[in-house]
């Protein structure tokens, strides 16, 4: 059973076939098998599986879709994964690909997806996307799945179209979009959220699940870990804490130690 306060490890692929980095699929799984296992020794709740090295990424809307190789790859390394560690799995289709993340949820079991930009208008380096939330959740009705769909808030890498009310906004991602949790992050990959932005958009969501997407790490744990519903780890776990590195053992064990499961949650921040 997963607890209820969740630490995922991100099992960050390698360039899958389609992308120029592509070096095989013997490659990608291989890694995967193994930042996914030392995840699950540290002490990880649950994996979450990533194009990340896709980048430069297709925008993953109805007019700018994945290719069908991410997708089929991401079910493929998800299954294995699992079937590896026994933990049960997120999917996240860079950029922005619920569809594909649903589907690929759908095939393997996979209790979550990630969608970085579920409603509203961002800009990014791959143009402006569009949240498509409509046609995301149509979709899952017709999958009949119940996977739990986290939307990231203020996605890292982006800048909303227009300026927003931070609490209006995030109420209405909570209130109006069908996610079933927010995800905060810092500006970047590897970067913490800030402290002050955590706390507005609490007092704002309330009860409503918030996720930490990014920064989580041993010196800062005793400061955000309380105020969240569940994170997402990746550079911190890394070898020298780099994003290109193969995951540590001993640096999600740190980490883990750091995130107690049995620590409560700060009410308010």
């Amino acid at each position: 059973m997963t607890p209820p306060r969740p630490l995922l490890g991100v099992v960050h692929l390698p360039a899958l076939p389609s992308a120029r980095a592509h070096r095989s699929m013997a490659h990608v799984l291989e890694r995967a098998l193994h930042d996914a296992r030392a995840y699950a020794e540290g002490g990880c709740d649950g994996l979450v599986v990533e194009n990340f090295g896709d980048a430069p990424f297709h925008k993953g809307t109805h007019d700018d879709p994945v290719p069908p190789d991410v997708t089929a790859a991401l079910a493929v390394v998800a299954d294995r994964v699992v079937v590896a560690t026994g933990l049960p799995v997120a999917i996240n289709c860079l950029r922005n690909d619920g569809l594909a993340a649903l589907g690929v949820a759908a095939a393997v079991g996979a209790r979550w997806v990630r969608v970085n930009v579920l409603a509203g208008a961002y800009v990014t380096d791959q143009g402006l996307i569009e949240g498509e939330a409509a046609r995301l959740f149509a979709y899952r009705r017709r999958l009949a799945s119940d996977v739990a769909v986290l939307a990231d808030f203020l996605v890292k890498h982006a800048s909303p179209l227009a300026p927003m009310d931070v609490a209006a906004a995030a109420k209405d991602l909570a209130e109006r979009s069908g996610a079933g949790g927010l995800v905060l992050s810092g500006a970047r990959t590897g970067e913490p959220v800030d402290v002050a932005l955590l706390d507005s958009v609490r007092a704002a969501v309330g009860e409503f699940p918030i996720w930490l997407g990014s920064g989580l790490a041993v010196d800062n744990a005793a400061l955000l870990w309380p105020r969240c519903d569940g994170a997402i780890v990746g550079t911190a776990c890394k070898r020298g804490g780099r994003v290109g590195e193969p995951v540590d053992v001993d640096r999600v064990r740190a980490l883990r130690a750091a995130c107690p499961a049995t620590a409560r949650r700060a009410r308010g921040g």
